[in-house]
């Protein structure tokens, strides 16, 4: 088939990697580049396609590497240039490809400590009102109400508190959607972009195959950063995202990346060695792109970044299936969800502008978020796997390019509610308890204030359960170090790791290279339309998927009780169905009309020629 109807990107599999938690080379108690390309042929033996690296950039970790002092070299926790070369060359020697995080909506507010090409941005713009660096970023004079000095607006940072910070220097305030060590660029100057589309180069020379990009939709903001509207009251700085996410010139800004760079890189320079294993030119479809798009649910909005008539993105994350269980007050709180809101998401999206060519990205865990087992499935002794087992099915069976998070194949689940508030890493979860326990003690007068409420949501929500140090074996910290790791390894490493589950059969892992095997052998998967069964059931999750002469028909079941489920909406009716993938070990082949579903049982069942 056509490179240019179906490219590589379309069918590959990413496995997201977050490098400080995925293998410790150097006993330092931080995973690295050399741990990393120690476990290649892992990745490889499962299915992985595409290796997709959180951020390795000079930081001085103000957020866990989004904070980059220097975009064009390696922070030492995690090796050098020299280290990537060698993981590169270990990726494309396996006919893999390797995707760097770009963050460019802000930097880090600190220069990197080498005297080199790289100008330190920030401290250069930080320095004088007169530098040539200072329209780098967006500078403002504050506000005087009633007397008192304020900053130039109300806008809540996503991490708590005032998006300004003043510079007692010069007396005006810079913006910084995230926390203040994070200062956003100014990208309405063309000068920054410029300097923007040298760093993708950069990395494109070296032999990067795409890139995911931070918070992209982002970078361009509402002219004049107007008040945002009181929704709380109870606050003076308020959610500001209709003002600064999909802004006016946001798209323009994109369409200049690829004009200036996404449709300019050519493989040519790369080494026969890294020539990667699909039929792909020095097109636009070499790299791979995909972009972060959050406080976004409308789908026009999202559609403009991905239509390939736009010349902007492959894909997208938009976050409406992740943000399902989370209260508007902050994603780190729970609410309950119902299944038929996740199938109303999952069946928009399945089916939004397919003939006009969006294209989605199947996640549903990465760095941002708790373990999907523990969020979706059940993380029970005697649920876990065959939940994490079913959540895998609910993946493969949509069509989008396939996201995988590191220790998602293993069915790893969030640390114990045990844990106290001093395991809690993330700069979100410590932002929002001390906001949450001032306003408590603030409230009630004394110190001493209850939080166990807090810490219970924690338990289940927090990003901090995602960046665990992964579980290689039964050693001590799990095999991740032989040092003092950054981060506490959950509790369960012994019973609960990867060396046990690669040589059991029945293991979520093999589970995983199994279900990424039928993914790929089936077109119908990753190209079919989408038709919802059973729409308004709240047990079972039932779709069916058609392309071309070929048909597959999914069942999920949710909850841990068995279910009957009458199958008389297929179209076609199910004669002619073959069993070809379950979470059980005796399942059948054959397929009637009425069935009985196991607790948190999947199947797929496919009818027609599948076969590439």
């Amino acid at each position: 088939m056509s490179t240019l109807q179906h490219p590589w990107w379309k069918s590959a599999t990413v496995y997201q990697i977050y490098p400080a938690s995925f293998l410790d080379a150097n006993g330092d108690g931080t995973g690295d580049l050399a741990g990393i390309t120690a476990k290649l042929d892992y990745l490889k033996d499962l299915g992985v396609d595409v290796i997709w690296l959180s951020p390795i950039y000079r930081s001085p970790l103000a957020d866990m590497g989004y904070d980059i002092s220097d975009y064009e070299d390696i922070d030492p926790r995690y090796g050098t240039l020299e280290d990537w070369d060698r993981l590169l060359e270990g990726v494309h020697t396996r006919r893999m490809k390797l995707m760097m995080d770009l963050v460019v909506n802000h930097t880090s507010d600190e220069a990197s400590p080498l005297i080199s090409f790289w100008h330190p941005w920030f401290t250069a713009s930080k320095a004088s009102e007169n530098d040539s660096k200072r329209d780098w970023y967006i500078w403002r004079p504050g506000k005087v109400v009633d007397g008192r000095e304020l900053p130039p607006n109300n806008w809540k940072s996503v991490f708590q508190g005032s998006a300004w910070e003043r510079d007692p220097a010069s007396g005006e305030y810079y913006l910084h959607l995230y926390v203040s060590k994070q200062p956003d660029l100014n990208w309405d100057n063309p000068v920054v972009r410029s300097a923007v589309w040298d760093v993708m180069r950069f990395w494109i020379r070296k032999g990067c195959d795409g890139f995911r990009m931070d918070v992209i939709n982002i970078i361009s903001k509402t002219e004049g950063l107007p008040d945002a509207p009181v929704v709380d009251p109870t606050q003076y700085y308020q959610h500001a995202s209709m003002y600064f996410a999909n802004g006016p010139r946001v798209h323009q800004y994109i369409k200049e990346m690829h004009n200036e760079v996404l449709s300019r890189q050519s493989h040519l320079t790369i080494s026969l060695l890294t020539i990667p294993p699909y039929d792909t030119h020095p097109t636009d479809h070499d790299l791979i792109t995909v972009g972060e798009t959050p406080f976004t649910h409308d789908s026009s909005e999202l559609a403009a970044y991905v239509l390939p008539q736009n010349r902007e993105l492959n894909m997208v994350f938009h976050f409406e299936l992740m943000d399902i269980d989370s209260p508007p007050e902050s994603p780190l709180l729970k609410k309950p969800w119902m299944l038929t809101e996740l199938k109303a998401i999952v069946g928009r999206w399945q089916r939004f502008m397919r003939d006009e060519g969006f294209w989605n990205a199947i996640f549903i865990e990465n760095h941002d978020h708790s373990r999907s087992v523990s969020r979706f499935g059940s993380d029970s002794v005697q649920w876990r796997a065959i939940s994490a087992k079913m959540l895998a099915i609910f993946e493969i069976t949509q069509s989008g390019t396939l996201y995988v998070y590191q220790g998602q194949e293993l069915g790893l689940k969030n640390f114990p509610r045990t844990w106290g508030i001093e395991e809690y890493q993330d700069v979100a979860s410590q932002n929002y308890w001390n906001l949450i326990k001032g306003q408590r003690q603030k409230t009630q007068g004394k110190e001493d204030v209850n939080m166990s409420d807090l810490l219970d949501s924690f338990a289940q929500k927090a990003r901090d359960h995602a960046r665990t140090p992964m579980q290689w074996n039964a050693s001590a910290h799990g095999g991740f170090t032989t040092g003092t790791p950054w981060m506490r390894v959950n509790d369960d490493y012994p019973e609960w790791n990867a060396d046990l589950q690669i040589g059991d059969e029945n293991s979520v892992h093999a589970f995983w290279k199994r279900a990424l095997k039928v993914r790929k052998a089936h077109d119908v998967l990753i190209y079919g339309d989408f038709m919802m069964l059973l729409e308004v059931h709240e047990q079972v999750f039932a779709y069916t998927r058609n392309y071309k002469s070929a048909a597959a028909l999914v069942l999920l079941n949710f909850k841990d009780g068995e279910v009957d489920v009458d199958l008389g909406e297929v179209s076609g009716g199910v004669a002619g169905y073959a069993f070809v993938l379950g979470n059980y070990e005796n399942d059948a082949g054959g397929l009637e009309r009425k069935v009985t579903l196991r607790g948190y049982e999947g199947r797929v069942y496919a009818r027609g020629a599948l076969l590439n």
